[in-house]
């Protein structure tokens, strides 16, 4: 038994965004955390790295909407706390046509870009689909709001988002989810569309839905205001120290690269490298990691698709077997970031190994995308960065314990948009660790909802 002085209360592996945001709740609750890190921080190797990212409420399924709801409240705290601007808003689009739904031993210093949560910006909405999703992120908003406050700086930008694509039901359901919430939106029909987007070359069948909430998060800057405030509560970030094993008990013990820890409990937020940690503790989900290519395509004349000219964050649905996104790209004046919802699986370790052609199809079908629908961008790609999705068979994200051992908590598989989720995904991590009532139906995010897992492998 590990002597009260050397007893975490927790431990959290890997300090992306979801790893940081719980770490930022376990302290900021008083709680004696330590979070490890594999890479040397900041990195680039997951799926938090980057300037920007899109924020939005439009979703169709009301929880993702409702989990925005209070996501806009912890981004606009943890802008308090840092003392700078994280997001900006700039509105989104969604564009949608009726299509059928498709489904050694290297350590790292911060920051590094080996994950997911690297980068400048992300995309922040309440437009969704699910309802949970729209109410998750009206709290985002106020936690990155009381982040902004903390940190003394803009941690987001307004720009409106926009989702395009042919009317069809999906479309319906997120614009239901936004009225069902309360989240301001407005539709365009096809004509209104190409009155105030001239820029976008569109059919006659295609109809767009705005969410005024939308905006872009810079990412980077967001994952530094966490560490930051996560320091400051009294937490304990340790980076570049690799997880070599878990032993499962209470309490639940960490051996890493250096030395070996003890806590009450552990939360695992590993990205593409969750099942390697898992997979000793007798579970495997059904997790698929991706490379994706980050294109940056250069504009024929600079501004035309900036903030400047109210140009909004974008969705289109229906161009492809997947979605297209794209946002200002502000880490790259004279650059629209323009990336394709989908990429090639690949051992996280590998990533950054060269491709053959068929390897990125994803970048031909965005020249082709571009080519035919943004006349004012240039249709090859001045920059393409790497970051990684690892995705689950549903989209969804597993928020649960583990089956067998209660204080072992696990959150993964946040398929390519938990960036703007993680205030209130690592305040339900905190809750779980803490053994506390979710704030939220956790139904969705549960590991049961695959069949064959669970424990039956235990």
């Amino acid at each position: 038994m590990a002597a009260q002085k050397d007893l975490w209360d927790a431990i959290v592996i890997g300090a992306g965004i979801q790893g940081c945001f719980t770490t930022y709740h376990l302290a900021k609750h008083g709680k004696r955390v330590l979070l490890l890190e594999q890479f040397f921080l900041p990195h680039s190797r997951g799926s938090s790295h980057g300037q920007s990212r899109i924020i939005r409420k439009a979703y169709s399924e009301d929880f993702y909407t409702q989990m925005m709801n209070e996501c806009y409240q912890i981004w606009a705290q943890l802008e308090l706390e840092a003392g700078t601007a994280l997001h900006r808003w700039v509105g989104r689009a969604s564009l949608n046509q009726a299509i059928p739904q498709l489904e050694a031993e290297r350590q790292f210093f911060l920051p590094h870009s080996r994950g997911s949560s690297h980068g400048q910006s992300r995309i922040i909405r309440k437009a969704y689909s699910e309802d949970f999703y729209t109410q998750m992120m009206n709290e985002c908003y106020q936690i990155w709001a009381q982040l902004e406050l903390e940190a003394g700086t803009a941690l987001h930008r307004k720009t409106e988002l926009l989702v395009l694509g042919k009317e069809n039901p999906g479309l319906k359901t997120m614009q239901a989810t936004l009225s069902r919430q309360g989240i301001e939106h407005q539709y365009l029909t096809s004509e209104e569309l190409k009155q105030r987007f001239p820029n976008l070359r569109l059919t006659s069948e295609e109809v767009g839905l705005l969410d005024k909430t939308g905006g872009v998060l810079y990412a980077d800057k967001a994952l530094r205001a966490l560490q930051d405030a996560i320091h400051q509560f009294g937490g304990t970030v340790k980076d570049g120290e690799k997880v070599t094993e878990i032993r499962p008990g209470l309490p639940v013990r960490v051996k890493t690269t250096s030395r070996s820890y003890h806590a009450k409990s552990l939360v695992i937020t590993a990205g593409p490298w969750t099942n390697q940690l898992l997979q000793p503790l007798g579970i495997e989900l059904p997790l698929q990691t991706l490379r994706i290519n980050v294109c940056y395509w250069p504009e024929k004349v600079p501004g035309s698709y900036g903030v400047s000219q109210a140009f909004p964050c974008f969705m289109w649905l229906g161009l492809a077997p997947h979605s297209v996104y794209g946002l200002p790209a502000g880490e790259y004046p004279g650059l629209m970031k323009v990336c394709y919802h989908h990429g090639n699986n690949v051992d996280p370790e590998e990533r950054d190994c060269p491709t053959v052609s068929s390897g990125n199809q994803d970048v031909q079908i965005l020249c082709r995308i571009v080519k035919d629908h943004f006349p004012d961008l240039r249709p090859e790609p001045a920059i393409v960065e790497r970051c990684m999705y690892t995705n689950t068979p549903d989209k969804h994200f597993v928020l649960d314990r583990h089956p067998k051992y209660d204080n072992i908590v696990i959150g993964a598989g946040f398929s390519g948009h938990g960036f703007k989720l993680a205030p209130v995904v690592g305040k339900i991590l905190y809750e779980l660790s803490m053994k506390l009532t979710p704030s939220y139906d956790l139904a969705p995010f549960r590991i049961s909802r695959f069949s064959g897992l669970g424990k039956a492998h235990l």
